[in-house]
């Protein structure tokens, strides 16, 4: 529910090329200002960052954006918060929109926030008095250094400990932070007790909610916050505030099971490791990864309960495997963890282990011919069900590409038939690497034309607009944006138009339009692109004439014309006869 204007307002006081250089180093090029690419691993610098359209564009992976856009994707980052951070930046506060039932959501989140953070101070005062809990962490091998790091704290043992930090102990917010428990006789008591806690924080390093791992014996072993409005366990990652800078530097991702296994592993310098929260592996947690590390290690017990949980993981990848970039699976030796591994082993074992990990595609096909009988044609014919149904959900073209040779040759069929068996036309070899700009098919004339439009705004306010109504949905985006620069009240840029179709049904034909046609465009002189814009837009002018009068000549040879149809077809003749 953040205002339209204000996000206008906010791009309009940042600088694109302060946000980047906060997490990645930059150098002047030109007009232009370099770097790596922070998405993928490249030895020589394709990142470019305009300041002039506040637009960064990789020219090797197609990875491009706003200051927003590049915090989302940078940080993993949610809109909202990305807005939130920028704002922070520049010293603007964030207004919300008066919906009265927004307000109060936010408010009581405002208060939640409070809650958690004045908890988690209380839990970090009680571990610093608790022997017992001090000792725990010591034969687990950890130093004051690193549990203040990671914020650790103790929650005493009793049932109304949290009654010392809050003296309105019967307050429903602190049932509604996970904090306490109301049972069926009405009594309340803390939900944590006699453990060690470890704050779950969210990508701001703001509190969210708690894991708590018992020091003694009792069961569950670890007991984590239960979902609010501040928690979804699905969407979060124990660790990954602390681990991004590392995650990026290493191009690394390792996701394990408990929170001890992060801290750690964290402890032996294995900084780039991050928990699910008592879930499995979700949707979000892939694509949130994927977009931050170029290799993503999934870590599981050796054990069947292991590679079920692996499998699940796997399941949830595939559709979100992106070409040039790896998902692994690592399975520990028999009754060891990351925790117990490395703290035996040691940081460079621990590497060697990772560095043996097994890769997506060899584990899938090592589940899809597990029990099956691949010398039999009744085995093989079993293998190429299952495996219809895994590869129809890849969408990474080199990867499907390859995983379906491999299939045909372990099935002894040829890869035609492999298609044929998916229902689809064989798939083309490409040699592109992951996430380069494809050019698959030639742009429409609209979509150049947009691509004009986003590159110099001042375009349609200056060489007009399509004269008749849009047919074709690129004409319609082309229309919506140079409707929007035409009306902006102040300055229009790039990041502008983005930000602002940002979710509408148009974002996927700007995207396409950059995509196809950044690289040409980028370096056009202003009359080239001028002069482009005007031939394109004279040829789109009479395409759409053309379709008119070619919909009314039809319409005629059914039905009679109305009177005012009649002079609309003779006016477009007659123009199309002028031109």
């Amino acid at each position: 529910m953040i205002p339209r204007d204000f996000i206008q307002t906010l791009l309009g006081r940042v600088d694109i090329v302060d946000t980047v250089e906060r997490y990645v180093p930059l150098k002047k090029t030109g007009s232009n200002f370099v770097a790596r690419c922070p998405f993928h691993s490249e030895k020589t610098p394709s990142f470019s960052v305009n300041p002039a359209k506040q637009f960064y564009y990789c020219f090797g992976c197609g990875a491009s954006g706003t200051a927003l856009g590049f915090i989302m994707e940078y940080t993993g980052a949610n809109f909202v918060d990305a807005v939130h951070e920028l704002a922070q930046q520049v010293g603007l506060a964030v207004p919300e929109e008066h919906n009265p039932a927004q307000v109060a959501r936010t408010e009581a989140r405002l208060d939640l926030g409070a809650i958690l953070q004045r908890a988690a101070a209380f839990y970090r005062a009680q571990l610093k008095d608790s022997a017992p809990a001090i000792q725990y962490l010591k034969r687990r091998g950890l130093t004051g250094a690193i549990a203040a790091r990671f914020g650790l704290g103790y929650a005493p043992e009793g049932w109304r400990n949290l009654a010392a930090a809050f003296p309105e102990y019967e307050a429903r917010q602190l049932v509604e932070a996970g904090l306490v428990i109301d049972n069926d006789e009405g009594k309340r008591y803390d939900r944590f007790r006699g453990r060690v806690m470890f704050p779950i924080l969210d990508s701001r390093g703001e509190v969210i909610g708690f894991g708590g791992r018992v020091i003694g014996a009792g069961e569950p072993k670890y007991l984590n916050s239960p979902e609010t409005p501040l928690f979804e366990k699905g969407r979060e990652l124990y660790g990954l505030t602390q681990a991004r800078r590392a995650i990026r530097d290493q191009h690394r991702v390792i996701v394990v099971e408990g929170y001890m296994d992060v801290v750690a592993l964290a402890q032996a310098g294995v900084e780039y490791a991050v928990a699910t929260l008592g879930t499995a592996t979700s949707a979000v947690h892939v694509q949130k990864l994927l977009r931050m590390a170029d290799q993503v290690i999934f870590a599981f017990d050796g054990d069947q309960a292991g590679r079920n949980a692996a499998q699940r993981a796997m399941e949830v990848a595939l559709p979100h495997l992106v070409d040039g970039k790896q998902v692994l699976f690592l399975f520990l030796p028999e009754a060891e963890d990351p925790d117990s591994y490395v703290r035996q082993q040691g940081r460079e074992a621990f590497e060697r282990l990772l560095s043996r990990a097994t890769p997506l595609s060899e584990f899938l096909l090592e589940t899809l011919t597990r029990g099956v009988d691949m010398t039999s044609t009744e085995g093989r014919a079993q293998f190429l069900q299952a495996a219809k149904g895994s590869l129809a959900q890849i969408t990474a073209p080199a990867l499907s590409l390859l995983l379906r040779n491999r299939i045909a040759a372990l099935a002894q069929v040829e890869r035609q038939d492999v298609e044929s068996l998916m229902g689809r036309a064989p798939v083309a070899a490409s040699t592109a690497p992951a996430r380069r700009v494809q050019r698959s098919a030639p742009s429409s004339l609209a979509a150049r034309l947009l691509a004009c439009v986003l590159h110099q705004p001042e375009l349609v306010k200056t060489e007009g607009l399509p004269e008749n109504e849009a047919v074709l949905p690129d004409e319609h985006a082309l229309l919506a944006v140079a409707e929007f620069v035409r009306h902006h009240e102040g300055s229009v840029n790039l990041a502008v138009i983005l930000e602002h179709f940002r979710g509408q049904p148009e974002e996927p034909f700007i995207q396409e339009a950059l995509r196809r046609e950044f690289s040409a465009i980028e370096s056009s002189p202003t009359d080239q692109l001028t002069l482009l814009f005007q031939e394109g837009l004279a040829r789109l002018n009479r395409a759409s004439r053309t379709r008119t009068i070619d919909a009314l000549l039809a319409r005629a040879r059914a039905q009679a014309l109305t009177g005012e149809e009649k002079q609309l077809l003779q006016e477009l003749t007659m123009s199309r006869q002028g031109k």
